[in-house]
C-alpha cells in the first residue's frame, strides 16, 4: 500500500485548458480528476460518451448542459449520474475560482457483452 493523495494537490496555478487526469483505471471503471476556471464545452461539441459516468462537483460552480435542451447547475456536493450515450456539454464554470471535479466512468450494462 502507498501513501494518500489529496484531490485538491497540485492544481496549476495557470490552467489555459481544463485539466483532466486519470487517477485510476481498471477494466469496467475509470476514475478520473477534472479542473476547470471559467472552461466550457464548445457549443456544438457534445460529449455522446459509450460509458456511463457518475460525476460529483467537490469545489466550485458549473452549468452542465443536455442534448434534450435541460439545464443542470451544479454546486459543491452535488453529483448526478449521466446514463451511456446521453448528449450532454459543459456549459460553463466559474471563472473565479477553480472547479473541480471527481468522474467515474463505468461499463454500461446496455453495453456490456
Amino acid at each position: 500500500m502507498t501513501g494518500c493523495s489529496s484531490i485538491f494537490a497540485d492544481i496549476p496555478s495557470r490552467l489555459p485548458a481544463e485539466l483532466c487526469q486519470t487517477l485510476h483505471a481498471a477494466p469496467t471503471a475509470r476514475i478520473e480528476r477534472i479542473v476547470s476556471r471559467g472552461h466550457a464545452s464548445a457549443p456544438d461539441d457534445w460529449y455522446d460518451q459509450a460509458e456511463d459516468e457518475w460525476v460529483i462537483v467537490l469545489q466550485g460552480r458549473a452549468r452542465l448542459a443536455f442534448a434534450d435542451r435541460a439545464v443542470l447547475e451544479m454546486r459543491a456536493g452535488d453529483y448526478l449520474l449521466i446514463p451511456a450515450h446521453c448528449r450532454h456539454r459543459v456549459d460553463w464554470t466559474d471563472p473565479d475560482t477553480e472547479t473541480v471535479w471527481l468522474a467515474i466512468h463505468l461499463e454500461s450494462k446496455s453495453t456490456s457483452v
